[in-house]
C-alpha cells in the first residue's frame, strides 16, 4: 500500500539505522549540533527518500542486492563522495548490487534516492531501450542528459512536497500509480545512459582496503587501536593505508579513529546514570586519558560539556 512519512533527527545513528533500502551509520565530523531530515515515499514497488543534514559526516552502507539503487543531489552544494568519487550537481549514481560503500560530505547536504526491485528495472529498461541492461557489483557515475534530469528533479522534488503537504494524496492507489510510472521512467533516462564512468579497479581495491579497516575497527569496539598494528592486520603500509582514506573518507586513518571515540564516549554518556566519575569512567574506557584535553576537544566538536551531555536525559 503507497505511504509516505516525514521524520528529523538529532541521532546521527538513529538518522542512518532509518535510511530505506541500505544497511547505513552516519558519523558526523563538523563541530557543533547534529540535526538531519528524511522524507520517504513507498509507492507500489518503487521506494524514494529525500535527505538533508546540517554537518560533514562520513558514513558507511551495505546496498542490498535486490534493488537496483540512485542516488543525486537536490541542489548544488558542498562536496558529496559516494566511493570515492565526487557526486557533483548534475550526475546520478547506481550503486553497484551487494555494494559495500563510504560516504563522505563536506558540509550541508542534500539529495535523494529512489529503487526499484532489480527485476522490475531491469524489465523496465529492455523495454524502453531495447538493450539488456548491465546490473553491476559496482558504482557508476552516469551524467544525464540535462532535460532528463530536470525531470527527475522535478518530479522527485513534487513527490517529496506532497509527502510533506498532502500525504493523503499519496496514498491513493491511482495517484500513487500514476506518480510511480513518471518516476520508473525518469529513472531509467537518468541512469542507463552509456556515459557511464565505472569504478575504477584502483578505486576497488582502496575500497576492499577501508571494508576490512572497517571490520577491524568493528571487531575492537573499546579497545584502542594503533595505527602500526592495524598496518600489519590488514597487510598494508601506513602510506597505503592513509591514501585510502583520505581518498574514501577524506580524513586520516587517525582522525577517523579519534572521531569515532568520541562518537561513541558521547553516546555512552547519553544513556549512563548521571553518577559521580562517570565522565571520567566512560572517557577512560575509550582512550582519553588526558581529561583536561578531552573535556576541551568534547565541547570544541559537540558544543557542550560531557557532563552536559551526562545530564541532560534522552
Amino acid at each position: 500500500m503507497p505511504s509516505s512519512a516525514v521524520r528529523t533527527f538529532t541521532d546521527p545513528a538513529e538518522y542512518g539505522a532509518a535510511i530505506r533500502a541500505a544497511q547505513a551509520d552516519m558519523m558526523p565530523i563538523g563541530r557543533g549540533a547534529f540535526s538531519a531530515k528524511l522524507l520517504r515515499v513507498d509507492l507500489h514497488r518503487l521506494w524514494m527518500q529525500r535527505f538533508s543534514d546540517t554537518l560533514p559526516r562520513v558514513g558507511h552502507a551495505a546496498i542490498p542486492s535486490a534493488r537496483a539503487i540512485i542516488a543525486f543531489p537536490t541542489s548544488p552544494g558542498p562536496a558529496h563522495f559516494w566511493g570515492g568519487r565526487e557526486a557533483v550537481w548534475g550526475t546520478v549514481y547506481r550503486f553497484g548490487l551487494g555494494q559495500d560503500i563510504f560516504q563522505r560530505t563536506s558540509g550541508v547536504a542534500e539529495w535523494a534516492t529512489m529503487s526499484l526491485p532489480v527485476d522490475d528495472f531491469t524489465s523496465v529498461v529492455s523495454a524502453i531501450t531495447h538493450r539488456d541492461p548491465k546490473m553491476r557489483r559496482d558504482g557508476l557515475t552516469v551524467t544525464p542528459a540535462p532535460t532528463a534530469l530536470a525531470d527527475l528533479q522535478r518530479i522527485h522534488a513534487a513527490a517529496g512536497a506532497l509527502a510533506e503537504s498532502a500525504p493523503a494524496v499519496l496514498a491513493n492507489h491511482e495517484t500513487a500509480r500514476s506518480l510511480e510510472q513518471e518516476l520508473v521512467l525518469a529513472m531509467v533516462a537518468c541512469s542507463t545512459t552509456e556515459a557511464g564512468d565505472e569504478d575504477s579497479l584502483s578505486l576497488r581495491h582502496h575500497q576492499s582496503i577501508l571494508r576490512r579497516f572497517r571490520a577491524l575497527i568493528e571487531a575492537n569496539v573499546g579497545n584502542p587501536l594503533y595505527l602500526p598494528e592495524i598496518c600489519a592486520s590488514l597487510g598494508v603500509s601506513s602510506r597505503s593505508l592513509q591514501r585510502c582514506c583520505h581518498e574514501q573518507l577524506g580524513m586520516s586513518p587517525l582522525r577517523y579513529l579519534w572521531l569515532r571515540r568520541m562518537h561513541m564516549v558521547r553516546r555512552a554518556l547519553a544513556v549512563a546514570d548521571p553518577t559521580p566519575g562517570a565522565v571520567t569512567e566512560i572517557a577512560t574506557q575509550y582512550g582519553f586519558w588526558e581529561l583536561g584535553r578531552f573535556a576541551v576537544a568534547y565541547r570544541a566538536l559537540f558544543g557542550e560539556r560531557p557532563s552536559a551531555t551526562l545530564h541532560r536525559r534522552p
